[in-house]
């Protein structure tokens, strides 16, 4: 007997006119911009453009959907090429039917080109980005729930999810609570995306490993959550695509983790002048630490002598002539070809 059930909604749809708006569809608009917006303020804190990550976001949501829809034809594929299906809902992907690997995949193709372009690396961009793809993760997972789809096994336990009679799969139609695994998936994508916020401010990783962190926490619990679902999925061994291939990532994700070895990159202060940038050799202005822009080591005749008397130095001079060091008012000042800067400010010209 069934005590308590969450209610699904009775449409996942509004129509404005003739336009269909498709709770879906504004499930995954909303999670792409929180994750642009946390991954911006990521990124600005490391010192990098915070528009970068909208710019990445185009390259990574087209990538993504394609790879994401191919994905899900390719794992469930009676729907479409079975004896039943239509090839052509192949199209449909408003109806649903996105695989997260194939986002994944997908979308980290787009945003390396987009990365490539810009000359940003991609594993620093892929730490500022792992806690917003998973909020990401977390709100579009609410898109199975407008659809009815994608749910467990059935259950009696009072957070059972109700799905109408048109949407249960076959062999199940008696049965009319299930668990909610869009719930359990979104909630355990928040601990993750809060799990990662905080390693990433208490003990900051080297590049890369905040990003095989998210992977492989993200895995842990998809694998746990797959085997609670009972959609139409192809299964190899005994166990479904889905968690083949969840295990083959994990596996990958720790492997980044032990082996890549990348630097630590630290947040910028506030206000906080970025690095000095290398000074080219001969530039105008350039000065390397250690030494004068442009100046050659210079012999200067006579040196025994120039030392004993202590008067002639050299230093300041772009040419790499000695300066001469002359007493005015009290006030030493170094004259040098071309001009050099007074201990007072001025300028002094030789």
């Amino acid at each position: 007997m069934v005590l308590a059930a969450i209610p699904s909604p009775s449409r996942g749809v509004l129509h404005l006119g003739p336009l269909p708006l498709r709770a879906y569809a504004f499930m995954i608009i909303i999670g792409v911009i929180v994750a642009v917006w946390l991954t911006g303020r990521r990124l600005r804190a490391r010192g990098l453009d915070p528009n970068f990550a909208s710019d990445a976001a185009v390259w990574g949501v087209l990538f993504g959907i394609v790879g994401a829809r191919v994905y899900h034809v390719i794992t469930s594929p009676q729907g479409y090429f079975g004896k039943n299906g239509d090839v052509v809902h192949v199209l449909y992907v408003w109806n649903g039917g996105l695989g997260i690997w194939g986002a994944v995949a997908g979308g980290a193709l787009g945003v390396w080109l987009a990365c490539r372009r810009a000359k940003v690396s991609f594993l620093l961009f892929a730490d500022a980005a792992a806690p917003g793809l998973i909020l990401a993760q977390a709100i579009g997972r609410w898109g199975n729930y407008f659809n009815q789809e994608l749910f467990g096994r059935p259950t009696t336990l009072p957070w059972g999810l109700k799905i109408d009679f048109a949407h249960r799969p076959l062999g199940y139609e008696q049965y009319a609570t299930f668990h909610p695994t869009f719930l359990y998936e979104s909630i355990w994508d928040l601990l993750v995306a809060v799990s990662l916020i905080l390693i990433d401010r208490r003990a900051r990783l080297g590049r890369g490993r905040l990003f095989a962190l998210y992977v492989m926490l993200y895995t842990f619990g998809r694998g746990l959550i797959e085997a609670l679902r009972i959609d139409d999925a192809e299964h190899f061994l005994g166990l479904r695509l889905n968690d083949w291939t969840s295990l083959v990532v994990f596996l990958g994700a720790l492997a980044m983790y032990v082996f890549v070895r990348g630097p630590v990159d630290r947040d910028v202060e506030p206000g906080a002048e970025p690095p000095a940038q290398p000074a080219t050799a001969g530039a105008p202005g350039a000065e390397p630490a250690g030494g004068v822009a442009g100046a050659e080591p210079t012999e200067v005749a006579g040196s025994a002598a120039s030392a004993a008397d202590g008067k002639a130095v050299a230093a300041g001079a772009v040419t790499g002539r000695p300066a001469l060091e002359k007493k005015a008012g009290g006030a030493s000042a170094l004259t040098a070809e071309g001009g050099a800067e007074s201990a007072g400010g001025g300028r002094l010209d030789g």
